[in-house]
């Protein structure tokens, strides 16, 4: 897909953005001692990870507890060594490498089971532990090292089934198709994690920029294994999708310096993600009716109370049937926002509003809370003592100390202690409103207006400020960039970054000169398929390409959700996209330079700066 060749060297672009946001690639030859995958299912120990490694800044880094980078905000922009900075422990890092090893393994049975004429049904239980596996290993989902090595336990038990049903003739062959962790015991299932590690394997692999590869790949397989998890949740599967999962799994396995075949993977992941996206809009709407713009309250009733959070609409809707009549309101937090605009949804009285912001402020919002906190996805952070008898996980969630509801979704113990707990003691007056609901179905039908306001200068470009937000302090510059725009453009907003502008004073009830709101909510970052439809189709009517439109793209990365987007906008061609606060150090910078080349990947400077070069069209 792009020469080899385009892979050296860092481009003038690039060169001049990186003193305001330079990569930190951790992968670079010679930083690691030589060290080897293990043969077999032998264990290694811990003792085989001695190494000692530089950050840019010249800080010597000898023997890490653990070494974990798959999220924007690792620390120091090289990587989390000792501990998360999500609060993850390097014994669960080891399980969750142990686990993702497994994920492997298991793709490449299936992938044999396929080529043996398997069916959908026979392959059902690969294909769920599949998505719930790799599910759990993202940032702030999965704290237990427990719920982990059960994914280990039931993904060998899988394996097993499927050589008996593949037979020894058909069975897959190699070091990665044989490995059997069944059995093992935590101490084991850590120091197998250990063995299979970043820093080992990109060694094995030899060639930084490949390696860097492997890793996009990797968590934006992550990512799409995520989204297709709410379509299972919501009755969607996908065997071809499925299958198509498993290969990209297959060939990240490999740990070969295939460049060609790493790049091409990669974009396989971005046209992978584009469907799962499109099936999990349709199940959306299907199963609680098509979005549409609605009113949320953003204060709250008095009177008893939940907490949901999280992404997972058919959790909140199964608590609010079992909640029906009991006396309990209901209210949503980051993420659920957008639960308000399905008809399916909003048709319960009791669900209230909306409460709190963003995932990253839960430890605050959580506390303050007066009953008890239903997580459904993620993000979740380590529970302050302040809340932590009353935070309840779901699915692929777990926190050690945390009660977990089972699949059979049982919400009465909640219910009890939301009875028990003192609630709301009164309703805040004035009430506070926020719009949300602007899917593609209901942005469509402006187009003709949004057209006819950029002919006659009402509108002078749309900007999409979305995606996942952090804490650090340089993510104000979303809310910069929102509040600093022009009068006459357009934000579209979505994924958990839109916390950061529709909020913001500045914005509230900002219209544009012909009435249209400036600020337009389209969902979580399950509904940036709405996006995709709206640039697309907005491309068609003006009979131009979708980097031809009057539209500008600032997205806000954090986790493997965000990489999996990104993936997909890249493998639409889409370009000029502005990635920030900062790149993630997984990214070579002989790698990005090829994102330069061929997509102009650009790192956001600062707001007023990179506003001028938007409102240029660059």
């Amino acid at each position: 897909m792009f020469p080899r060749a385009a892979i050296r060297g860092l481009s003038s672009k690039f060169t001049a953005a990186a003193t305001r946001a330079p990569v930190r690639a951790a992968a670079a030859a010679g930083r690691f001692a030589r060290l080897s995958l293990p043969a077999t299912s032998a264990m290694a120990t811990t003792a085989t990870m001695s190494f000692s490694t530089k950050t840019e800044d010249g800080n010597e880094v000898a023997n890490p507890d653990m070494f974990c980078r798959q999220c924007e905000q690792t620390k120091d922009h090289f990587a989390c060594t000792t501990v998360g900075v999500c609060g993850k422990t390097a014994e669960t890092s080891a399980m969750q490498d142990a686990l993702m090893h497994t994920l492997k393994t298991l793709s490449i049975w299936a992938i044999a089971g396929r080529t043996k004429g398997l069916t959908a049904e026979e392959l059902h239980a690969v294909n769920v532990w599949t998505l719930k596996a790799a599910f759990s290993t993202l940032t702030n989902v999965n704290f237990s090292e427990e719920r982990i090595a059960e994914y280990i336990q039931e993904g060998m038990a899988i394996k097993k089934d499927l050589e008996a049903a593949i037979g020894p003739e058909s069975a897959p062959t190699g070091d990665l198709a044989s490995i059997d962790l069944s059995g093992m015991d935590l101490a084991a299932l850590e120091d197998f994690g250990y063995s299979v590690s970043l820093p080992i394997r990109q060694e094995a692999m030899g060639d930084p920029d490949c390696f860097s590869l492997n890793e996009i790949g990797t968590y934006g397989i992550k990512g799409v294994s995520a989204y297709a998890a709410h379509c299972y949740q919501l009755g969607k599967m996908d065997e071809e999708v499925m299958a198509d999962i498993h290969q990209v799994f297959a060939k990240l396995g490999s740990d070969e310096a295939d460049m060609e075949g790493l790049l091409a993977n990669a974009m396989k992941v971005g046209e992978i993600n584009s469907r799962v996206l499109a099936m999990l809009d349709d199940a959306h709407a299907t199963t609680f009716g098509e979005p549409e713009p609605t009113q949320v309250p953003i204060t709250v009733t008095e009177g008893k109370a939940i907490l949901v959070s999280g992404h997972d609409m058919m959790d909140l809707d199964i608590l609010l049937q079992q909640t029906e009549g009991t006396g309990v309101n209901v209210y949503t937090h980051g993420e659920m926002l957008p639960a308000h605009a399905h008809p399916g949804l909003k048709k319960y009285p009791h669900l209230k509003g909306n409460y709190g912001t963003a995932w990253q402020n839960q430890k605050f919002e959580f506390a303050s809370f007066p009953g008890p906190i239903v997580v459904t996805t993620n993000c979740v952070l380590e529970p302050r003592r302040a809340y932590r008898n009353r935070l309840y996980t779901m699915n692929e969630v777990g926190v050690d100390g945390v009660s977990h509801i089972g699949e059979d979704r049982d919400f009465s113990e909640v219910i009890d202690q939301a009875l028990h707990m003192k609630g709301f003691k009164k309703t805040i007056e004035p009430v506070q409103y926020h719009t949300v609901g602007f899917n593609h179905r209901a942005v469509l039908p402006l187009a003709n207006d949004i057209i006819e306001a950029a002919k006659t200068g009402v509108l002078s470009r749309i900007v999409l400020i979305g995606g996942c937000d952090g804490s650090q302090w340089e993510r104000s510059y979303f809310t910069d960039l929102a509040e600093e725009l022009p009068d006459d453009t357009l934000i579209l907003t979505l994924g958990c970054a839109k916390n950061r502008i529709i909020h913001s004073e500045k914005l509230l009830g900002a219209t544009l000169s012909n009435g249209m709101p400036r600020v337009l909510d389209m969902g979580q970052c399950n509904d940036s398929y709405s996006a995709i439809v709206v640039a697309t189709e907005l491309a068609k009517a003006l009979n131009c390409g979708v980097n031809d439109l009057p539209l500008s793209l600032a997205l806000s990365h954090l986790e493997q959700k965000a990489t999996a987007v990104l993936l997909t906008l890249l493998s639409m061609g889409v370009k000029n996209i502005r990635l920030g606060p900062t790149l993630p150090a997984y990214v070579t910078p002989g790698v990005l330079d090829v994102l330069v080349q061929n997509f102009n990947l650009m790192p956001t400077t600062d707001a007023i700066s990179d506003i001028k070069q938007i409102m240029q069209g660059n």
